[in-house]
């Protein structure tokens, strides 16, 4: 359940440098700089997303401005699974998670 971001990843003209152009704003109209996981207290889409990317160990660094990511990569890193990461970010139940029913919602 949720929706799939669709993400088109894009060559950089510096070396060491992905962009990725997906369907939808995180940011607005601002721009969000990570060097790192944000902390936990910070829980808008933005962050989420950082912080999976970091999970990754591929990256060193990321920009967001609207619906541009820009990953500075690792050295020696690929791409490989990052795309599903920005694409899964607004999945919520996965294969093997039961999703609730009404009646599960309702009796909450």
């Amino acid at each position: 359940m949720g929706q799939p971001v669709t993400v088109i990843e894009r060559p950089s003209s510096r070396p060491g440098v992905v962009r990725f152009e997906i369907n939808r704003s995180l940011t607005g109209m601002g721009h969000e700089y990570y060097d790192g996981p944000p902390p936990a207290t910070r829980n808008r889409p933005p962050d989420e997303l950082a912080r999976r990317l970091f999970d990754s160990a591929h990256i060193d660094g990321m920009h967001i401005n609207s619906n541009v990511i820009t990953l500075d990569m690792s050295k020696g890193a690929d791409t490989a699974g990052l795309r599903q990461i920005i694409e899964d970010l607004f999945i919520h139940y996965g294969p093997g998670v039961p999703v609730p029913t009404a009646e599960d919602v309702a009796g909450a």
